[in-house]
C-alpha cells in the first residue's frame, strides 16, 4: 500500500517573499534593520528598537524590492542598492533615519555603483566604485553622506577589478586582471604612493584581498598560490611574509569572521558537505560553542555591533526556514528573533543528503540528493538541477526550488561538476574548456549513478537550471537528447560566440579569464561553435521550456531568442516566456510565481509528477513569445 501523499505546499509559500529576513544590528547595538514586504508585497527595509515592538518601514521602493542594505556609522543613515528592471546598474541610495529622506547618492545614468568601504573612523563618508568615466572600468569616489557630494578618490588604470580600503578609509589594495587570466594583488602605503605588487596569481590560482588590520600593516588575503585550495593568509606588508591562518587541503576558505574594531581574523569557515568553522581566536570559542548548541543547523554570524556585545546568528537548515537569534556575549544568552518563513515550520519538508559520485575519469564529484518525503526511493521521476556560474557551487540548506520539486514527487540531484568552486584549484580548472565536454559528462555520470541505485526512472529524467544551468539544459537536449525527457532553461546562453561578444563592458578586464576557461572567441571560433547548443538546435526532440529576463545584462535576450528562432524554423515546438521587467533571474515574486507555475505544469506533463493547479497570477510581466 502506498503511503498517504504529503499535502502540496503552495507555490505562493515557496516562491513568495520571506516574511522577514536579513536582520542587521546597528553599530551601537540598539536597533535592528531587516527586510520585509510592505502592504503591496514589495520588500522594504524596516527598523525596530532591539527588544521592542516599534517596527517601522524606512524605504519606499515601488516595484522590485530591496535585497542589499547596510548601516552607516554616522547614526543618521542607512544605505541600500537598487537597480532598474533587472539591468544590474545598481545605484546607491541613503535613507535618513530621523528625516525619512531618501536620496540617490549615485544619480548618474547608465552606471553601476559598488560599495567599497565604510568605517567608524570616517563615519560621514563612504567609498564607492563607479564606471562613471568609462563603462568598462570602475574608479573609486568618496561620498559625503551628509551632503551627497561626490569626489574622485582613486582612478582605475584600466584593469583593476576590485578595491580594498584600510581602517582610515584609504584605498590601499587593488586587484588587477592580467592578460593571461591571472591577477596581481597591488598595495600602496597611501594615496600619493605608487602601487607595488604584493602577490602575483597565475591563471591557475585564485585569490583576493579581504581587509587590512587595524594598524594597516597587515593585509588579510584568501589565496591558492603554493597550495591546492584557497587558504586564509595574513601578509606582513613590510616583510611580505605570509602567515597561514587557516587551511584545508581539499576545500577553499569561505567566510572570515573579523573583529569590527580590532580588525583581527577570529574564525574562518570552510564549506565541505556542510559548513565548518576553524576558530583562531580563543576569546570567541566559548561563544561559538554556546551558539551551536542553540538549535540544529549550520550556524553563521551575520551581524555584530561595534562593541562586540551582541551578535546575530543565522541557523540554516535543509528542511525549514532560516532561524535568527540575537546572542548576548556577556550572558551568553540567545534570544529568538524570527524565522524567514514561519509558514514552512512544521511542514513535511525533505532532507538534503550529501553524496559522492565517481566521474568516468576517476574524479570524485560531490553533490546533494533530495528525495520526496512520502515516496519509496525507487524508480522516481527525477530532476537534475544544475547550478549557475559555472564558477559557483551548490551547498547544503533550504532551497525553495529543491523543496518544490521534492514535494511534487521528484528526486532532485544537485551535482557540483568539475569547474565548480570551493573544492580547490585542481577541481576548478579540471573544468577549463570543458563546457559541453567533461562538465556535461559529469552530469551524465550523476544521472547514471542515480539509475544504477534504482532511484531514478530512466524514462522520466528532466534537467533544469539557470544561467550556466540553463546552458547545461540546452547542451543536454542537443548533445544527449536520448538521456532526458525534457528540459527547463532559465536565462541560459545558447551560443558561446555571442555570449562572449556581448558581455557587459565592465567585464572587459575579465575577458582573458573567460577565454582561458571557456575558449578564445578571437582565435578559435569553431571550437566555441562546437560547444554551442544553438548550432545543434535541430537535434532537440524533447520538450523544452525557456524563461528569459528582457533586461539581462549577462545573458542577453538574444541568447534565448536565437535558439527559439532556430527551433521554430525547424518546426520544433518550444515554450518561451519573456519577462519584461527582469534581468538575470526573477526578483519580483509575481514573476517567480508565474514562471514556476508554468514550469510545474510543464514538468507534470512530461515526467508525471504532482502539481498544484494553476491560479490566476496578477502583476506578472510575462509574454508568451
Amino acid at each position: 500500500m502506498n503511503p498517504t501523499p504529503v499535502p502540496l505546499i503552495p507555490r505562493s509559500l515557496l516562491f513568495g517573499n520571506p516574511q522577514r529576513t536579513s536582520p542587521r544590528l546597528s553599530p551601537d547595538g540598539n536597533y535592528l534593520a531587516y527586510l520585509a514586504p510592505d502592504g503591496n508585497g514589495v520588500l522594504q527595509v524596516w527598523q525596530r528598537t532591539l527588544g521592542a515592538a516599534d517596527d517601522r518601514m524606512l524605504t519606499a521602493d515601488r516595484k522590485r524590492g530591496i535585497r542589499l542594505f547596510v548601516w552607516t556609522f554616522d547614526g543618521e543613515h542607512l544605505i541600500y542598492l537598487q537597480d532598474a528592471e533587472g539591468d544590474e546598474n545598481w545605484h546607491l541610495f541613503s535613507v535618513g533615519l530621523s528625516t525619512g529622506i531618501i536620496r540617490d547618492l549615485t544619480p548618474f545614468h547608465g552606471i553601476q555603483a559598488q560599495l567599497v568601504g565604510l568605517d567608524p573612523n570616517r563615519p560621514h563618508e563612504a567609498l564607492v566604485a563607479m564606471n562613471l568615466q568609462d563603462r568598462s572600468r570602475f574608479d573609486v569616489y568618496r561620498l559625503d553622506l551628509r551632503t551627497g557630494a561626490v569626489e574622485l578618490d582613486t582612478q582605475n588604470p584600466g584593469n583593476v577589478i576590485g578595491w580594498t580600503a584600510d581602517a582610515q578609509l584609504r584605498v590601499r589594495a587593488a586587484q588587477a586582471a592580467l592578460p593571461d587570466g591571472g591577477a596581481n594583488l597591488l598595495v600602496r602605503g597611501d594615496a600619493d604612493q605608487p602601487w607595488e605588487i604584493l602577490i602575483q596569481w597565475g591563471p591557475e590560482d585564485e585569490g583576493h584581498a579581504l581587509a587590512f588590520s587595524e594598524d594597516g600593516a597587515t593585509l588579510y588575503v584568501a589565496g591558492s598560490h603554493h597550495y591546492n585550495s584557497q587558504r586564509a593568509l595574513a601578509v606582513n606588508l613590510e616583510t611580505r611574509e605570509e602567515q597561514v591562518l587557516a587551511q584545508d587541503p581539499d576545500y577553499d576558505c569561505a567566510e572570515f569572521l573579523i573583529h569590527p574594531l580590532r580588525r583581527t581574523v577570529q574564525a574562518v569557515t570552510f564549506i565541505r558537505e556542510r559548513l565548518r568553522w576553524q576558530v583562531l581566536d580563543p576569546e570567541i570559542e566559548p561563544d561559538l560553542k554556546q551558539l551551536q548548541a542553540v538549535r540544529s543547523g549550520d550556524c553563521q554570524i551575520v551581524s555584530r555591533d561595534l562593541a562586540d556585545r551582541r551578535w546575530i546568528a543565522a541557523f540554516t537548515t535543509d528542511d525549514g526556514p532560516v532561524y535568527y537569534y540575537v546572542f548576548d556575549r556577556g550572558s551568553r544568552n540567545s534570544e529568538f528573533l524570527f524565522s524567514s518563513q514561519p509558514g514552512l515550520e512544521g511542514l513535511a519538508l525533505a532532507s538534503m543528503q550529501p553524496i559522492r559520485v565517481p566521474a568516468r575519469d576517476g574524479l570524485t564529484l560531490h553533490g546533494y540528493l533530495t528525495l520526496p518525503v512520502e515516496a519509496a526511493p525507487r524508480s522516481l521521476p527525477t530532476v537534475l538541477l544544475v547550478h549557475g556560474g559555472p564558477w559557483a557551487r551548490d551547498t547544503w540548506g533550504y532551497r525553495a526550488d529543491v523543496q518544490w520539486l521534492a514535494n511534487r514527487g521528484y528526486a532532485v540531484l544537485q551535482l557540483n561538476f568539475r569547474g565548480s568552486t570551493g573544492y580547490g584549484k585542481q577541481f576548478l580548472h579540471a573544468g577549463d574548456r570543458e563546457w559541453a565536454g567533461a562538465m556535461h559528462t559529469d552530469l551524465l555520470d550523476g544521472v547514471d549513478w542515480l539509475v544504477r541505485q534504482g532511484i531514478a526512472d530512466p524514462e522520466r529524467i528532466g534537467i533544469m537550471g539557470g544561467s550556466y544551468g540553463g546552458y547545461a539544459t540546452l547542451v543536454a537536449l542537443t548533445f544527449t537528447p536520448e538521456v532526458f525527457a525534457c528540459g527547463v532553461d532559465l536565462v541560459g546562453p545558447s551560443n558561446l560566440l555571442t555570449l562572449l561578444e556581448t558581455i557587459p563592458p565592465y567585464w572587459k578586464p575579465l575577458r582573458a579569464l573567460f577565454y582561458q576557461r571557456v575558449g578564445n572567441a578571437e582565435t578559435e571560433p569553431e571550437f566555441l561553435r562546437s560547444r554551442s547548443p544553438f548550432f545543434f538546435a535541430d537535434r532537440i526532440c524533447k520538450p523544452l521550456l525557456i524563461g528569459q529576463g528582457a533586461n539581462d545584462p549577462r545573458v542577453k535576450q538574444n541568447e534565448s531568442d536565437q535558439i527559439v528562432g532556430a527551433l521554430r524554423a525547424a518546426a520544433i515546438p518550444v515554450e518561451y516566456l519573456i519577462y519584461s521587467d527582469e534581468g538575470h533571474g526573477f526578483a519580483r515574486p509575481e514573476n517567480r510565481l508565474h514562471f514556476y507555475a508554468c514550469a510545474e505544469a510543464f514538468l507534470a506533463r512530461q515526467l508525471h509528477g504532482r502539481y498544484e493547479p494553476a491560479t490566476e497570477i496578477t502583476g506578472h510581466s510575462a509574454t508568451v513569445a
